[in-house]
Formats: structure tokens, sequence, C-alpha cells
């Protein structure tokens, strides 16, 4: 998302992009995006629960940030994610994939356990102020080349209509440079970490067609 911004906000400093999961969504000028997102998903979807400031901290917190981590990281449910008030998560035995160990997790608990979850959560509570302050930027499209991963059971591939925007002409749209799209097999939304050599090659053959010495050979 971060990136989308960048290259939306200043294409001159970026030669080419290669992104991975979530797809580039125009600014709606009639509607707030947590007013749509209640309204598609409903009160329980993780990034209306994320709202209010220090109450899923509370919650993560009483479940404990290894679990919490544990329970992200494995989400491989093709649709919306749902955090309900007081179970936020399934009381069932969490087993860990082949792409994830238990000293990943520790690394990453030791991480969270130091900074805590709101400088994360901060960045979906900011969603309604940076769509105010980005008005100026109504139906602008993406202008730089761009390369496109996704995992076929990640829940953005899965989210309604993303796949209709995706393959039907949307997000060649509003991305008209767009070069190609990759849907990974069997691949949620971490696919940096769960195919971390496939997405390599594809981001250093995708960049190499836009290094100085390829485009002075052609």
């Amino acid at each position: 998302m971060v990136a989308w911004a960048l290259c939306l906000y200043r294409p001159d400093k970026v030669k080419a992009l290669v992104n991975m999961s979530v797809v580039f969504t125009r600014r709606n000028p009639s509607r707030k995006p947590l007013e749509m997102l209640r309204a598609v998903y409903g009160d329980d979807y993780y990034i209306c629960r994320f709202q209010e400031p220090g109450a899923i901290e509370h919650e993560f917190a009483h479940i404990g940030t290894k679990t919490v981590l544990k329970h992200f990281l494995t989400y491989r449910t093709p649709g919306p994610l749902h955090i309900p008030k007081g179970k936020a998560f399934p009381d069932t035995p969490i087993s860990l994939p082949p792409w994830l160990s238990e000293e990943d997790v520790d690394y990453y608990t030791s991480k969270y356990n130091l900074t805590g979850f709101t400088a994360a959560l901060n960045y979906y509570r900011a969603l309604d102020i940076n769509w105010e302050l980005t008005a100026a930027w109504t139906g602008a499209q993406i202008k730089v080349p761009v390369k496109f991963l996704v995992g076929d059971v990640d829940l953005t591939y899965n989210s309604p209509g993303t796949k209709d925007y995706i393959h039907k002409g949307g997000f060649k749209r509003d991305v008209p440079l767009l070069k190609e799209v990759v849907v990974m097999e069997g691949v949620g939304h971490f696919i940096h970490e769960e195919k971390p050599d496939d997405v390599n090659v594809h981001i250093h053959a995708f960049f190499n067609q836009f290094s100085s010495s390829h485009c002075s050979a052609l």
C-alpha cells in the first residue's frame, strides 16, 4: 500500500515496481474507506476492529504476542479476516507451515514485545485521514511499470470483486503500465516468506529490464 502511494505521489522517484498481495485501489471520492469497509464486511472486520486506540492492543496483550503473530502469519482462509470482540482467534492449536519455524516466530515476538502493535495499527487508523488529504489525486493512475504478485489463497485476492478487478481490465485501467500479474498457486498473504526464492526471481527479472546495461543493449 505504501509502495502504491509512493508511485502515485512521486512517480519521478520510481523506475519500476514489483508489488505483492494488495492491489492498487483508486480513491473513491464519494465514500470514506472505513464507511465502505464496515458496510461490506461488518464491524468485526480486522481493519474496523483496529480503529479504537488501545482496544485491540489490550486484547492482543491478553492473548499473548506470540499467539497473535502465529494466527496472523498462518491465516489461509480465502476470505475476509474477522476478529470478534472477546474471541479474537480460535482456541485450537496452531500448526506452523514448513516455511515458518518456531525460531522465526520467536524472533518476531521479541521485536513486537519491545515495540508493541500500535505503530503498525496506526496505519489503518489513518485511512480516513489519508483519504481526506488525498482529494487532489482522485482518479489518478499509477504511471510507472509494474509487476504484481499475489497468492491464490491470499485473503486480499479473494475479497469481493478483486479477482474481476485484476483480470477483467480494471487493474490495467488504473495501472496502465502494468506488465504482468503472477498468481501463485497455494500461496497466502505472506508471499515473500512462503516463496522467497520465486519472489526474488520475479523481482530480479523485472528490475533487470530497467537496468542501465539492459536498456543500453536494447
